[in-house]
């Protein structure tokens, strides 16, 4: 999604916020999670519902999902499951009319989408889709009510997620940085692992919207944290499939019983979830997409660029990243994460 659909004539004419800075002179996430954040000032439209919860009960908040993607979509449906009154917005409208027919509604534009809900999801590619759904006079903060919860659940800049966060609360919204990990897959069960960035409190009212979608929910942190804990899963997650990619050429190239392998070394130290959910896709050389080389790609490019700015090396997620920027760059972005086994074969001189 790169970029919000017009506003609707029913839109908000409130103002939009002054447009966050995203430059280079934005402050490394090293500054801004070195030290804790002094609780922002409630906005006065929403002082008297900042410790509402967003219950489970009669009266069920309203949600507005922008992005239904492949991980945005089956988290949408899963919301109207769990008894939520969900509108999805898509650049795709095909995507949109899919939440339609599993009970949701179809929104024409982001200020559509908005403008009623209680809660608002945005779950897009990159740092630029985000600013881009979110600001200007179509996008969500001009056109959501003051007091909403805006739940970020993209893999962004940590540094970019703090100044949306703050352009975010001048608008009177209640923000959190809420990235998720599992895979198209753990979407679909609603098992995900959600990482929380934000005020404690707002992290509370959240909680039984993140519950309908995740199982592992945790608190990491004020804003910018959630994404700082996501880039740190995606560089275990890469190096983890890459190691996976080379053991497994390692055996095939002994001629060992792949399965069998696989199976016992499941069982001990080396077992992971990586190992579980990828090992069976490379023997099978089947790359669908859970999660996509090109959208890993731009993750490992997040992580490499803050540790440079926190100051810390990490050499086995920038080997990994350059490999991973090869495959997109020869055409494979499209392929599951796990493709990665690919390049290690071909380099291997296999097939």
């Amino acid at each position: 999604m790169s970029s919000a659909t017009t506003a609707t004539s029913g839109s908000s004419t409130r103002p939009p916020p002054p447009r966050p800075s995203l430059g280079p002179s934005a402050p490394s996430p090293a500054d801004h999670l070195s030290k804790r954040q002094p609780p922002p000032q409630a906005h006065p439209a929403q002082a008297s519902r900042r410790r509402e919860p967003m219950t489970n009960a009669e009266n069920k908040a309203s949600i507005a999902v922008i992005g239904l993607g492949i991980m945005g979509l089956p988290m949408a449906v899963n919301l109207v499951k769990a008894g939520y009154a969900v509108t999805g917005y898509n650049r795709s409208p095909e995507k949109a009319a899919k939440l339609a027919s599993d009970g949701g509604k179809a929104a024409a534009s982001v200020a559509e989408a908005v403008k009623d809900a209680d809660v608002i999801i945005t779950m897009v590619p990159d740092s630029p889709d985000v600013e881009a759904v979110t600001t200007g006079e179509d996008g969500v903060f001009a056109n959501a009510k003051p007091g909403a919860l805006w739940i970020d659940a993209s893999s962004i800049r940590p540094d970019v997620a703090v100044r949306l966060a703050e352009a975010a609360r001048t608008a009177g919204l209640r923000p959190l940085d809420a990235p998720v990990s599992g895979g198209e897959q753990g979407a679909i069960d609603a098992v995900l692992s959600i990482m929380v960035g934000g005020a404690h409190e707002d992290f509370e009212a959240a909680q039984p919207i993140l519950n309908a979608v995740g199982k592992t929910i945790v608190h990491v942190g004020p804003s910018g944290s959630g994404q700082t804990v996501k880039a740190a899963n995606q560089l275990i997650v890469a190096v983890n499939i890459q190691a996976l990619s080379e053991a497994i050429v390692f055996l095939e190239a002994y001629g060992v019983d792949t399965d069998a392998a696989l199976k016992v070394l499941g069982g001990g130290l080396a077992g992971s979830k990586v190992l579980d959910q990828k090992g069976q896709k490379m023997l099978d050389r089947n790359f669908d997409p859970g999660f996509r080389l090109a959208l890993h790609n731009k993750d490992l490019g997040i992580v490499t660029s803050a540790a440079r700015e926190a100051g810390v090396v990490v050499p086995l997620g920038a080997a990994v990243a350059q490999l991973v920027s090869a495959l997109v760059a020869r055409g494979d972005g499209g392929l599951d994460h796990s493709g990665l086994f690919k390049l290690t074969n071909e380099l291997s001189g296999k097939n």
